[in-house]
């Protein structure tokens, strides 16, 4: 098999129109080379022709640079799950006699697309995402990309294998159940499921209309997060889209508490999962993460309402009347669920959906009362095989989702990591935080992930991390809308003051220095801060001053201007590349009889230089 496919855009490549730029056309006829090879027909149900999809990369590649440059997926190859529409292209849900051609995207599909993402094709999955298994499809059981003959999980598991074989950068698929995460564990992959309605689902065949959810799955961590973020955002025409809160955090503090379950309650887990769970465990804990122990009953009772109790008569009220309608047409297995939950009485639906809000109300209160700013559970159970599925359909398929059941239902969002290797498979393990804490859940993810897996027997690795040559233009962050705020003194890392960022869940973004037009001084404050001052134009005895750029939640910012002591001020800082963010500065009164430190370049050098940065706690 090749290797896994890299982004072909290069921003610095790209603005210097360097003869050797990669471009969207050789990213594209690299991925038909890879599918080629690797042979997996059962992947896909409908995979365009190269030259129509190579004749829209010629379209990116005739893009002015600037204009290429600011494409954060430029030349990305994207995969599509087959319930979710793509303009043009048949949308089945793995039933052809349910197909119907739609006129325009997906809004999630739309948004990659438009930040230079090249569609292939649509991918297999469990008939109307009703599974996790992967094997419930008349185009054929979509087999693990490592193991043939285990399953590759479900539902999204043509969109898993497609990304775990290499065959594509991004692939769209969707989680109701654990349909974005179970593929991800198996595949040794990312997924990443946003809190409820943050990406929207119109121009989604639904499974369950309330809990569905459109996922991203990508190698690894830094590209799904771009993806989904690109996704994300309202949609006028989706009665279930929300937006995030001004005040959700935009980063995990720096020593989050993680919640595991106690040992007994994982005995769903062979001991050579529990033992690569363990190790995950003391992989947070060693990165600076607060491990604590919760009680996992109330998840669990609630995950396992979502198929033994009535709320499986969501599936009826989806699908219900076609398969009642189309008996021969649909996969014996899952027309015999949908079918049954359509004897589920209103009163029985009632009950349940009190009963899954009350046990919300337990677990996340138990959360909150610890302090837990993320959960960490395996993302599923052993792997089983295609023969052992076969076998026995029903209950093979509901021991993958006793981890995964339950965080629609409690409205959490979560993220799904690679975490090494477990009974000769792939291990994973999910982060789970409450509704729109998804950069908390992104954050803890990214610590408990797992090294690269070690090459394949070509020598070439699977699953590599795509984004090593992914865009300089990140495009937007996954949250609420974010104010960038510069610091350079007592708010820095490691200074006596960072912690009120971190409070506030402002993100780190990049260590920059301000326009050549500033003077620094040391003022006569607790604890001690420099001052910023702005030179008059014409000056020249300023100079750029380091400092750290933090996006902070835009409703944090006023809080934070409200608890700013005097001298500090608020105000405009132009930096080196001429960008204008918020910055602190004093009151010119404070400047009387302070040091002029302008000369050291940065307040760490400073405290550096005087010996003062030994007196500051950590």
């Amino acid at each position: 098999m090749g290797a896994v496919p890299r982004w072909s855009y290069d921003a610095d490549i790209v603005a210097t129109g360097d003869s050797t730029e990669p471009t969207a056309q050789r990213a594209v006829r690299a991925a038909y080379a890879r599918i080629a090879a690797a042979d997996r027909p059962e992947v896909w149900i409908t995979l365009r022709a190269e030259a129509d999809v190579l004749a829209e990369a010629a379209a990116l590649d005739a893009l002015p640079a600037a204009t290429r440059a600011a494409l954060p997926l430029f030349g990305a190859t994207l995969a599509v799950k087959d319930n979710v529409d793509v303009a043009g292209l048949p949308t089945t849900a793995a039933c052809p006699a349910y197909a119907y051609t739609p006129s325009e995207s997906a809004p999630a599909v739309q948004r990659l697309v438009d930040a230079g993402a090249l569609v292939l094709g649509k991918t297999n999955l469990d008939q109307f995402a009703t599974g996790l298994v992967g094997t419930r499809s008349p185009y054929g059981a979509v087999r693990d990309a490592h193991r043939p003959e285990f399953v590759s999980g479900g539902s999204s598991s043509g969109s898993g294998v497609a990304v775990a074989l290499g065959l594509v950068d991004l692939a769209i698929a969707t989680d109701t159940a654990g349909s974005g995460r179970v593929p991800a564990a198996f595949g040794g992959i990312v997924g990443i499921k946003a809190t409820r309605g943050v990406v929207p689902v119109r121009g989604v065949v639904p499974a369950a209309r309330e809990l569905d959810c459109v996922t991203i799955f990508a190698p690894e961590l830094t590209a799904a997060e771009r993806a989904i973020a690109i996704m994300a955002g309202p949609d006028a025409q989706d009665p279930l889209s929300r937006t995030f809160p001004d005040d959700a955090p935009l980063a995990a503090p720096p020593a989050p508490v993680v919640a595991v379950p106690d040992a007994a309650q994982l005995g769903d887990l062979t001991d050579d999962a529990r033992a690569a769970f363990a190790a995950t465990v003391t992989r947070v804990g060693a990165a600076g993460a607060e491990v604590v122990g919760i009680n996992l009953e109330p998840f669990l009772e609630a995950a396992r309402l979502l198929y033994d109790g009535a709320l499986v008569a969501d599936r009826y009220a989806a699908v219900g009347e076609f398969i009642d309608d189309h008996p021969d047409d649909v996969d014996p297995t899952v027309g015999a669920i949908i079918r049954a939950a359509g004897d589920i009485t209103a009163t029985q639906y009632l009950r349940d959906v009190e009963r899954v809000e009350r046990l919300k109300v337990k677990a996340l209160d138990a959360l909150s009362a610890a302090g837990v700013h993320a959960l960490l559970l395996p993302t599923t159970t052993a792997q089983p095989t295609i023969a052992a599925v076969a076998a026995d359909p029903v209950q093979t398929n509901r021991r993958l989702g006793i981890y995964t059941n339950f965080c629609n239902l409690f409205d959490m969002a979560a993220v799904a990591v690679p975490a090494g290797t477990a009974d000769g498979g792939r291990f994973g393990v999910m982060a789970l935080a409450p509704a729109f804490h998804d950069r908390v859940a992104v954050d803890v993810a990214r610590l408990a992930e797992a090294p690269p897996p070690p090459p394949d027997d070509d020598g070439e690795l699977v699953a590599d991390a795509a984004a090593e040559t992914a865009p300089a233009h990140a495009g937007p962050i996954l949250g609420p809308p974010a104010t960038e705020l510069l610091v350079i003194g007592a708010h820095r890392r490691g200074q006596p003051l960072h912690h009120q960022l971190t409070t506030l869940g402002a993100r780190f973004v990049a260590t920059v220095r301000t326009a050549p037009a500033y003077r620094m001084y040391a003022l006569n404050t607790e604890p001690p801060k420099p001052g910023l001052v702005r030179v008059s134009p014409g000056n020249d005895g300023g100079t750029g001053i380091e400092g750290e750029l933090y996006a902070l939640p835009a409703a944090a910012l006023g809080s934070f201007l409200a608890a700013l002591p005097a001298p500090m001020t608020l105000g405009a800082v132009t930096l080196s590349d001429g960008r204008t963010v918020v910055g602190f500065g004093c009151e010119s009164a404070a400047l009387a009889g302070a040091p002029d430190i302008t000369h050291h370049g940065s307040w760490l050098a400073y405290l550096a230089a005087t010996g003062a940065a030994a007196e500051l706690p950590a």
